[in-house]
């Protein structure tokens, strides 16, 4: 094996019910937005990739809020706000790495294969889990880091060009 590429949320970290949902539910509170993800409701949302394309979607087949006269804008406030909330979430600890996760990066990294995090999730959520998580020295052995918001085509990202 040359490499090895996790995922980010639900494998490193189980991080949708009790850190994306609730950090998107604190973003909604702090624009005044009559909005709460129910556990059910969000677990349904999640066959969608991608925070800000789950927004529009939820807001497309329900209703956007009055208030919403650029929804491009909204959609940006309301996830950089969720981001925030979250990687608060994630510093704070309550949001363990999964068992056996970092014996699996370590034993790779040792094997000599290479490491990298690929994501729809957004760019600083990703690296705040792999650091503040598994930590800087683990942190460090990965040759990349490939976030939704930081390519062009989520549906294409080319890993290991080198």
């Amino acid at each position: 094996m040359e490499a090895l590429i996790f995922d980010c949320d639900g494998v490193l970290v189980d991080t949708e019910r009790d850190g994306h949902r609730v950090a998107f539910n604190l973003a909604f509170a702090a624009l005044g937005l009559p909005f709460e993800w129910s556990v059910a409701e969000y677990g349904r949302l999640l066959k969608i990739a991608g925070g800000k394309e789950r927004l529009r979607s939820y807001f497309d087949q329900n209703r956007w809020p009055v208030e919403a006269v650029d929804r491009d804008a909204l959609i940006k406030r309301l996830h950089q706000l969720k981001t925030d909330y979250f990687i608060q979430l994630i510093e704070s600890g309550e949001l363990p790495v999964r068992s056996g996760i970092n014996r699996i990066v370590d034993e790779a990294y040792s094997a000599g294969v290479r490491l990298a995090v690929c994501s729809t999730s957004n760019e600083r959520a990703v690296i705040g889990v792999v650091r503040r998580l598994l930590g800087l020295e683990r942190y460090a052995k990965f040759a990349g880091i490939f976030a939704g918001d930081v390519v062009s085509r989520k549906n294409r990202i080319q890993l290991f060009t080198n």
